[in-house]
């Protein structure tokens, strides 16, 4: 599947992969398309700057007490041990006394065992809690991270979705207008970046040159710097340029087609995702 072609699954795909769940051969064959499509790479890098910071949520981890005891109680063990091996085997001609009593060292060997077995059970408990408290924190780091990714679907929705453009420009090449037009919330954009200024009783009124019929208008423009005509698909599509001509104040009808000179004109080209 051509992913270029399904942007909202493209997104859904690098979100998953940036939080991990993506996993196996579909991890695989994204990262592959990854190396070979910028387009995919650079959202899977703007999901993971996106999350990056999720990971200064997560708390410092200390050793399980218990872990520690154990290593003590091994160790103590093994000291035992070695005293008791030494015991067994005294060296000729020595008086045996007290530190050579066997029931001391079974005694000694007793307590270490019940120490251990009371570490190991202090440190169960210890764990279970510790570990319903991380659960109830990863719960809600996950809430939240659920939270901040609508919150990023619905800025990334509000956001406009530029699928074309166009420079206006006059006969000498000199850009006039920029031309944007986002088709799926039917605005067109118009910003005027020449130094080009109409008369009072004149207004610029913008035309789409289609490739067969005659031209058809899409809007008057204002005196401002930046003007907002609304504008679909179908007025777009399968429309190779646009034009702006003077006419006069508040423009003229568009089956008549522009009456005035045509100062202004560019190719209308779609933007690739």
């Amino acid at each position: 599947m051509n992913l270029l072609r399904h942007p909202e699954l493209l997104e859904r795909i690098a979100a998953s992969h940036a939080l991990g769940t993506l996993r196996g051969g579909a991890r695989r064959r994204f990262e592959a398309m990854c190396r070979e499509q910028a387009p995919v790479r650079a959202a899977a890098l703007v999901w993971q700057g996106r999350l990056a910071s999720m990971a200064e949520l997560q708390a410092e981890l200390t050793p399980d007490p218990a872990v520690w005891a154990r290593i003590h109680n091994l160790v103590e063990a093994e000291r035992t041990e070695r005293a008791m091996q030494a015991a067994r085997a005294p060296t000729a001609g020595t008086r045996k006394g007290w530190w050579h009593s066997l029931p001391l060292w079974r005694g000694a060997a007793f307590a270490g065992a019940l120490a251990t077995v009371v570490a190991v059970a202090s440190g169960l408990i210890l764990r279970e809690q510790l570990g319903t408290r991380m659960g109830q924190e990863l719960a809600e780091q996950a809430r939240a991270l659920g939270t901040q990714i609508t919150a990023l679907r619905t800025q990334l929705q509000a956001a406009p979705q530029i699928q074309y453009v166009a420079v206006l420009a006059d006969d000498k090449a000199a850009a006039s207008i920029l031309v944007t037009v986002d088709p799926k919330n039917g605005r067109m954009t118009l910003q005027r970046v020449g130094p080009y200024q109409e008369a009072g009783d004149k207004s610029l009124q913008l035309w789409a040159l289609p490739q067969q019929g005659a031209p058809r208008s899409l809007g008057v423009l204002g005196s401002e710097k930046v003007l907002r005509l609304t504008a679909g698909e179908p007025d777009v599509r399968e429309v190779p340029a646009l034009a702006i001509s003077l006419e006069p104040k508040g423009g003229v009808p568009s089956a008549g087609g522009p009456t005035g000179p045509v100062l202004f004109k560019g190719a209308l080209l779609q933007t690739v995702l």
